[in-house]
């Protein structure tokens, strides 16, 4: 089977060309030895199948950064590459191109992004540009599909051209001695899109519009979550599950190992999704009825900002402040998914270049980002006493995120890297291309923490069972009632959440506390152990050392909170 590499600089529209080459049939690999992450499918070309694998972005083949090392490491024994040239920006993407033509590799140039440059007033001799490069270019506009199949109609031509090598000066300078004879400008006015992207970097408007979209993709994200929580899957669960659980339940003992295993405790003697902690009960309610909703509408939301072009921009704008915190401006991107689902937001910090960051921005996602299902649940507890408690408990995350973040930056020995990024156009996205991200991305979320879930509710089950559960609460009594000033019964959940955060939530809101107690307990809970999908996938990013501190942060940032506003309130 052929082996095809899809190239270019990061924010070219690779993604979108990919999807177009081979639809949702794509894996999500690690290249081996590194947490740079790579996508490959399979494509056809006439009769044939070639695997297409879509390399980490890269501004050149100099091998400055671990994106760009894997990048020249998977050209060994490529059969073709397609490069994905942004038509917008031509020079930058030449640069590239160029260094691939030194390459003993066939070629073809995917010219992408054509709508745009025509709307911008450049135009490109595409025959001149073929001749100038001796190797088949092609325009496309991936999110539409125009041109991607006479791409593939073109790859069977893809050119080697005997070139020989080039310094950087020389590849520079020939990249512009091909741009001047092959690309024209005329002038035009700037577009309305073009006029906000400029605001959106700007620190006096960019900050006020960064608010404003934040804060409207989390009311977009919680209305999406509960509706299909309260209309679809709340009443799937209850007319086609729950009667299915409830004849199981009378063919076993009620007070049975078995049932307490797989079915869970009986609450008021019925089964209850949220308490009863049975592997087939609350586990899967937790997955599909709890948090998939959220991560859903996160998902779908995140999908649109990254390819309408917001994300980098928001990078930029953050990029100072992340520094502070001993990270650059990508570290936005784990903390946004983190409040869709730690687990993926943990595994975003691949994004980050040293384990120093990574360490930073996993430890800040873990103690101060509250998952969606998180905060649905802190909403369903505290919201009954006054949106002012829910507050106070985003306040106290806030403080910890900031206060831990310059610790570690302090503490940690390291440099944080300069953001070097490409700002793209705005421009409106394809639904379809939306649509199959989404798809990827709840696939991966479904395959990576499910298992871990279930096996959470499991271990849960099997702790209280022998009587764990509240043996450490016991234990811990003194300090919940002296430092945190909770009752006992706190603890235990506080204890339970360990393995799954939201579900403990659940539990303190059956207990007859105080708004002050529910804030404290609340926001210790948050600040605690993440839940066992991220826990496992903490130490299988971080690796075990590493893991080891965080957590010792966790724990003791958690203390320190919770006496804090025990004292304040």
């Amino acid at each position: 089977m052929k082996r095809i590499l899809l190239m270019g600089n990061p924010n070219v529209g690779k993604s979108a060309v990919f999807s177009r080459l081979t639809g949702l049939h794509a894996i999500s690999s690690n290249y081996p030895g590194t947490t740079v992450e790579f996508v490959q499918g399979r494509m056809r070309i006439g009769d044939e199948e070639a695997l297409l694998i879509d390399v980490p972005g890269a501004y050149g083949l100099e091998a400055t950064c671990k994106a760009e090392e894997v990048a020249l490491e998977m050209l060994v024994g490529a059969d073709a590459v397609i490069d994905v040239a942004d038509a917008t920006n031509l020079e930058r993407s030449l640069h590239l191109t160029l260094h691939l033509i030194e390459q003993d590799v066939p070629l073809v140039v995917a010219l992408n992004i054509w709508d745009d440059a025509k709307h911008r007033g450049i135009s490109i001799d595409v025959p001149r540009l073929e001749k100038e490069l001796r190797v088949p270019v092609v325009p496309t506009v991936a999110v539409t599909g125009e041109g991607i199949s006479e791409l593939v109609a073109r790859l069977p031509e893809a050119a080697n051209p005997d070139t020989p090598p080039r310094s950087e000066d020389e590849r520079w300078l020939e990249a512009g001695r091909v741009l001047n004879k092959v690309q024209t400008l005329e002038h035009r006015h700037h577009t309305l899109l073009e006029v906000l992207g400029d605001a959106s970097v700007r620190p006096a408007t960019g900050l006020p519009i960064a608010a404003g979209v934040l804060f409207l993709a989390f009311v977009v994200i919680r209305m999406i979550g509960e509706n299909l929580i309260g209309f679809v899957l709340e009443p799937l669960f209850n007319t086609l599950w729950l009667p299915v659980l409830e004849r199981m339940s009378a063919a076993m003992d009620p007070e049975g190992f078995l049932h307490t295993i797989l079915l869970g405790s009986l609450v008021n003697g019925q089964i209850d999704f949220v308490q009863s902690f049975g592997v087939l009960s609350t586990g899967l309610f937790v997955v599909f009825g709890m948090v998939l909703p959220y991560v859903f509408a996160f998902y779908a939301i995140l999908g649109f900002l990254e390819d309408f072009g917001y994300l980098p921009r928001l990078a930029v704008l953050l990029d100072t402040l992340m520094h502070r915190l001993g990270l650059h401006g990508w570290a936005v991107i784990p903390m946004l998914l983190g409040f869709g689902c730690n687990v993926p937001g943990i595994m975003a910090t691949r994004v980050l270049e040293n384990p120093r960051e990574r360490l930073i921005a996993a430890t800040l996602v873990s103690v101060a980002v509250p998952c969606a299902s998180l905060q649905a649940m802190m909403w369903g507890v505290l919201g009954p006493h006054g949106a002012r408690y829910v507050a106070l408990v985003y306040a106290a995350l806030f403080v910890a995120w900031v206060i831990i973040g310059r610790l570690l930056n302090h503490v940690l020995k390291g440099e944080s890297p300069e953001l070097i990024l490409e700002i793209p156009p705005y421009r409106m996205p394809s639904v379809r291309t939306i649509a199959q991200k989404l798809w990827l991305r709840m696939r991966g979320f479904l395959k990576e923490a499910m298992p871990f879930v279930l096996l959470g509710v499991l271990a849960v089950n099997m702790l209280d069972y022998v009587g764990a559960f509240d043996a450490i609460a016991a234990v811990a009594a003194p300090l919940f009632d002296r430092v945190l000033g909770l009752p006992s019964e706190a603890g235990l959940a506080i204890v339970v959440g360990i393995l799954r955060k939201d579900v403990a939530v659940g539990m303190l809101g059956a207990l007859q506390l105080t708004p002050k107690q529910l804030v404290v307990s609340v926001t210790v809970l948050a600040m605690t152990f993440p839940c066992i999908a991220t826990f496992v996938v903490l130490i299988k990013e971080l690796g075990v050392p590493s893991m080891l501190k965080s957590v010792g942060i966790m724990l003791l940032s958690s203390l320190l909170m919770g006496a804090a506003l025990n004292v304040i309130l």
